[in-house]
């Protein structure tokens, strides 16, 4: 305390001040002092004082101790002596655990006190805000106090400081950091700073694995030797709870990030299990829960089994496995592993029939789940272990039916083998044995066996039991309603009762079999009429739903106990109403709704487990329709029965209408796509079609004009044709006639293209031959009188044409005025004459246009060449012209030149006049007719160069 007083500035001499006078004036030395050395130690002394007067330093110097904060970030010192004092103020001392009820009080108080604190100082978002921003700082005594002040205030008020850190900017990240940190301690604290702002909080849990924490995590662990580690695994393994439990976001992308695969190490254990420490326990359990989280039958179905299916690929359900198998296994681990597995192999069709096939390492091997079931009719095992064996034979069942059919045929007198034990011997042992925990778990797993299966409903009807040496044997069906109604204990009659109306429902085979023995009917309605206690008002209970499922199910088989008259029995001998009463006794339990919240059974006593899931499920699907059919009247029922035929009928014609308007969907659909396929056929048709429409056009339009100019001759030789077959002449005749006047008008009109398209090159040749070369000029008029003289032939051929055709014509008007056959075939020999004539006069003509043509050819060679030349020549006359320019400018400047000489010699000249010299001007006059003579001769050299 000196130190304190050395600050305070008094001595411990004389009267003391109070710690709250003491405190009062470090505040003031804290608020007032200007150096820096002052205001650490009045902190350093606060720090000292705050957990002994815990109330003073929070009343009185937090204001001051956050203005430190924000004032004096430079110096580490003070900062960190502020965020312990800080931490002191807002953390309850929790080392010292209280003895009795006054402690506990105190205890109390200050945790209240520390929530009051936490108040004050979140009232400032800032506050913390400030307290981030100091996180980043690696010094050691700024950070790790930093780290546990946030801690401590997420103790107290969670939820509010994780508003706060939520919409801070960076504020997760910067917490992430810590886990960073090189330094141990800083890096463990950070984790459980993770631990306490990911509770409850999902934004966080999400920005916390997106912030690559799984990773981080995950190295953590196999740093600190995975299952073998210490309090750091623990630490780590609860974060990953935090993170992934009732989150399926972080779930996903915990399966996605291939982190399931990552797991599998930790479940190696070897052969010698013994000696086991407490922290190896802890770790491993809490890993098996990390594995449950993944595959908890409350996550989505799909999620669910996209996990199951990867913990086998890996290899993680295997591992699980033979942990399960294994010998030395603490019995707490050996039960999770069981609901681990459960909950690996639920509902997964791959990783229930791998289970099926696992055998106990036993001489010889028995099949994992005949193990299993030894230990749940064992009343020896603790009861954990026993529940957690029936839950993973429920899960083994759930949704499979190959199993529930391999289960039920071990109690079939076929399959039967008495050197070996089965599932079903065991099961059966179990129903009938002394134990009523047995009886029961016994009970509900056989119900399992049928859950949703009518055909394994149907053929445990076959199952018989051998009571004793000299007695014929009894069904399974009879032997538990013998154990019923002889008295036994309630939970075994509550468990025998699930197993009978999980048997017959949906079942009314079963249910005929029920009703076949006299008793049994007698039997249920003495216990529901009867007035019992509280402990068997549940099985009153079952008894009515087991009678009312007789009667919902019943197909009128048996005269004695139809419908009706079982009706009749419940209103004679219970009453309707007590009857529906004594039916509501199930749900109004009050371990009714605790067994309808999850499918694993979780009991803390063996005298609490009654109900099992599954069957609560049924419960709440039968019991408004029991209700309804005991309530109804004949008359209602006949009805019922009606409208169920009429609505049968309805259903029939609708799937009708609903078959026919599939087909005819699918017919639509069909006619759709030939729609589609034949609209773009029809497309491309179109296309097609007009491309060949616009061709056709073009050859009808050249048609009607060929047609225009052949019509005349057409019609002549018409005429012509008709007077020669009046004349006599013959068919074959007149046609070769005929051909032979069309090839020789093709021939004509092939001569006039040809001279066409020779006059236009003709006039092209003249008009380049012009350009180039005058020499070409007399071989154009050449081929111009030529083709001139052609005209004039092809002009008379034309003509000699017109006249046989007119001789024709006179032929066809004389054919009225008989005249001897000699006549016309003289006129006939006559016409093929001229005709002869005329073919050879074309091929003539042909062959002077072949000859043109390769006239032609030549002197297109012969213009390619003059051209040439003559670009030769141009290009000659160009550089000439441009030496004449010169020249012209070199001449230009000696005249200048000379007429700048002739100014001077004229001056000079005048000077030597006036001083008395005569002066001769012939010289003078001579080199000027000399240098005219020049320039003439220059400018006619020029013309000729142009020429």
């Amino acid at each position: 305390m000196n130190y304190i007083w050395e600050v305070v500035g008094r001595h411990p001499t004389g009267q003391q001040p109070t710690g709250a006078e003491t405190i009062q004036k470090l505040c003031d030395r804290v608020a007032s002092s200007t150096l820096l050395e002052d205001r650490r130690d009045a902190v350093r002394a606060l720090k000292s004082l705050s957990k002994k007067y815990r109330m003073e330093v929070g009343t009185m110097a937090m204001d001051h101790l956050v203005r430190i904060l924000q004032t004096d970030r430079t110096d580490t010192e003070i900062v960190g002596y502020a965020l312990d004092t800080l931490y002191n103020i807002v953390c309850s001392d929790e080392e010292e655990e209280p003895d009795d009820s006054e402690e506990e009080n105190q205890q109390k108080q200050e945790d209240d006190l520390g929530t009051q604190f936490t108040d004050k100082f979140i009232q400032e978002p800032d506050n913390i805000t400030l307290l981030l921003t100091l996180l980043e700082e690696f010094d050691f005594h700024v950070r790790w106090p930093g780290v546990k002040l946030l801690t401590a205030l997420l103790k107290s008020q969670c939820a509010q400081v994780q508003g706060i850190i939520l919409v801070s900017p960076m504020g997760v990240s910067r917490l992430m950091d810590l886990l960073a940190d090189s330094r141990e301690v800083i890096r463990n604290d950070g984790l459980l700073l993770l631990q306490q702002l990911t509770k409850g909080n999902t934004a966080i849990q999400k920005i916390v694995a997106f912030e690559n924490a799984f990773e981080r995590l995950l190295e953590i662990i196999i740093e600190e030797g995975s299952s073998d580690g210490g309090i750091v695994v623990e630490d780590c393994l609860l974060l990953l709870l935090n993170l992934l439990k009732n989150n399926s976001s972080n779930q996903n992308f915990f399966k996605e990030g291939s982190y399931i695969q990552k797991m599998k190490p930790w479940f190696e254990v070897g052969d010698d299990n013994s000696g086991w420490s407490a922290q190896k326990v802890t770790n491993l359990h809490l890993m098996l829960q990390l594995v449950r989280v993944m595959v908890s039958p409350v996550n989505s179905p799909g999620a669910t089994a996209s996990c199951q299916k990867a913990m086998f690929q890996c290899g993680l359900l295997q591992q699980l496995c033979t942990i399960l198998m294994a010998t030395g296994v603490p019995a707490d681990i050996l039960t999770e592993t069981i609901n681990t597995v459960s909950e690996v192999i639920r509902g997964s069709e791959v990783n229930q029939d791998y289970f099926a096939s696992v055998n106990a390492p036993s001489n010889p091997p028995r099949p994992a789940i005949v193990v299993l079931l030894m230990s749940m009719v064992n009343e020896r095992q603790p009861f954990v272990l026993r529940c957690a064996v029936l839950y993973c034979f429920q899960c083994f069942l759930y949704k499979n039916h190959k199993g529930q059919g391999e289960i039920v045929a071990t109690l079939l007198p076929s399959t039967i083998d008495a050197n070996s034990i089965s599932a079903g011997q065991l099961l059966c042992g179990g129903l009938f044995s002394a134990d009523s925990l047995s009886n029961w778990c016994a009970a509900v797993a056989l119900a399992h066996a049928l859950q949703d299966n009518l055909t394994q409903k149907e053929q445990l009807l076959r199952v018989q039991l051998a009571t004793s040496l000299g007695k014929p044997p009894v069904s399974l069906l009879q032997q538990c309603t013998n154990i019923l109604s002889q008295g036994s204990r309630v939970q075994t009659k509550v468990g025998l009762l699930m197993l009978l109306c999980t048997w017959i429902s949906n079942c009314p085979i079963a249910v005929m079999h029920f009703l076949h023995n006299q008793d049994n009917v007698p039997f249920l309605t003495g216990q529901i009429s009867e007035n019992l206690g509280e402990d068997e008002r549940l099985v009153q209970g079952l008894c009515a739903l087991l009678l009312g499922i007789c009667i919902y199910y019943n197909d009128n088989s048996l005269e004695n106990y139809t419908k009706e008259k079982l009706k009749q029995l419940i209103e004679k001998r219970i009453g309707k109403e007590n009857f529906v009463e004594k039916l509501g006794f199930i749900t109004k339990h009050e371990l009714y709704s605790r067994a309808a919240q999850k499918p694993q059974p979780a009991f803390s006593t063996p005298e609490h487990m009654l109900f099992d899931h599954e069957f609560t499920k049924l419960v709440k699907e039968l019991e408004g329709m029991i209700t309804k059919a005991v309530l109804r009247s004949s008359e209602e029922e006949k009805k019922e029965e009606e409208v169920k035929k009429t609505l049968e009928q309805h259903d029939s014609i609708v799937t009708q209408y609903k078959e026919l308007i599939r087909e005819q969907d699918s017919q639509i659909n069909e006619l759709k796509e030939q729609v589609t396929s034949m609209t773009s056929q029809n497309e491309k048709l179109q296309n097609t079609i007009t491309q060949q429409f616009s061709q056709i056009q073009q050859h009808k339009d050249q048609y009607n004009i060929l047609k225009l100019k052949l019509g005349k001759d057409n019609q002549q030789t018409g005429s012509q044709a008709e007077a020669a077959h009046v004349n006599g002449l013959q068919p074959e005749e007149l046609s070769q006639l005929r051909e032979q006047l069309e090839e020789l008008q093709r021939q004509n009109q092939l001569l006039h293209t040809q001279m066409t398209e020779k006059d236009s090159l003709i006039t092209s040749l003249k008009a380049e031959g012009v350009s180039s070369a005058e020499g070409s000029t007399s071989d154009v008029t050449e081929l111009q009188k030529e083709v001139e003289l052609l005209k004039a032939q092809l002009q008379s051929q034309t003509l000699e044409i017109t006249q046989l055709q007119s001789e024709r014509q006179e032929l066809q008007t004389t054919a009225a005025v008989p005249v001897e056959d000699s006549v016309y075939t003289e006129k006939i020999a006559e016409l093929e004459s001229r005709l002869s004539s005329q073919t050879t006069e074309a091929q003539k003509l042909k062959g002077e246009v072949k000859s043109l043509l390769e006239c032609k050819e030549a002197m297109e060679k012969e213009l390619a060449s003059a051209t040439s030349t003559a670009a030769i020549m141009q290009a000659e006359k160009s550089k000439l012209q441009q030496e004449v320019q010169e020249s012209k400018k070199e001449q230009d400047d000696l005249l200048m030149l000379l007429a700048d000489q002739d100014q001077k010699i004229l001056s000079l000249k005048q000077k030597l006049k006036d001083l008395g010299e005569t002066i001769e001007d012939d010289d003078d006059l001579d080199s000027r007719d000399q240098f005219d003579d020049d320039e003439d001769d220059d400018e006619e050299e020029e013309e000729e160069c142009d020429e």
